[in-house]
């Protein structure tokens, strides 16, 4: 997979390549990324890429002359890609739309800044617009990441034990059950006598149980497509 992040903070992007998930995911060459300074693209002799509201109102605007100029010259060397748009208007992040994201070869994303981007880049392009959930950030920058860490652990070969990434909260639709380590006991709490007994089935059923439990308590929005699937138990 290749990704392109157009962005006014490149060096953000890269520094978050050299280390976890991502950091792997470049050295198996499961992932390569593109930090692409929106500022080079900029006709302002001060790199200026934003400006203020028609109409007035606070804050500041991205210009679509250097967004334009950045997202044509990317697909020109390097060939089209599925173009994201980090914005809160988009739709909210979820696990499905990793999976669906991770199996395609090019990805374009665009940090958003300021204001948002002026409405004539959304016009321009096919836009995949994306929101990790409602709430403002100061930039897309750290959305872009959380959107890379979640491909880069989805992608074949990247995690240790393929069965990891199964594992995971929301990959079966419920969050994950209770995981416990050495030592067997500490400080009075002890590791529940089903992961110590060595029956596999029992472990399963634990975990499921406990799972359940733990969405029913806290996501129970989760359940309610998988209400048919579930008996009274």
């Amino acid at each position: 997979m290749h990704v392109s992040v157009i962005t006014i903070f490149p060096q953000q992007i890269q520094s978050f390549m050299q280390f976890g998930v991502p950091r792997i995911a470049v050295a198996k060459t499961a992932m390569a990324i593109e930090a692409v300074d929106l500022r080079d693209f900029s006709e302002d002799r001060h790199r200026r890429v934003d400006d203020r509201p028609f109409g007035g109102g606070p804050g500041m605007v991205l210009c679509p002359e250097p967004v334009f100029a950045a997202v044509e010259a990317v697909e020109a060397r390097s060939g089209a890609a599925h173009k994201i748009l980090l914005t809160p208007r988009g739709r909210r992040l979820d696990q499905e739309k990793l999976r669906v994201l991770s199996r395609l070869p090019r990805l374009l994303i665009l940090c958003g800044h300021y204001e948002g981007v002026d409405e004539r880049v959304l016009q321009g392009f096919d836009w995949d617009e994306i929101s990790l959930g409602d709430f403002v950030l100061s930039g897309g920058e750290v959305a872009a990441l959380v959107l890379i860490d979640g491909l880069a652990r989805l992608l074949p070969t990247v995690l240790g034990d393929p069965a990891s990434a199964d594992d995971e909260s929301f990959e079966k639709g419920l969050l994950e059950a209770p995981q416990f380590t050495r030592p067997r006991s500490f400080r009075g709490m002890d590791v529940p006598e089903v992961l110590l007994s060595g029956d596999h089935q029992a472990v399963d059923r634990w975990r499921r149980d406990q799972s359940l439990k733990a969405t029913a308590e806290r996501r129970a929005d989760l359940l309610a497509p998988r209400a048919d699937d579930l008996s009274p138990e």
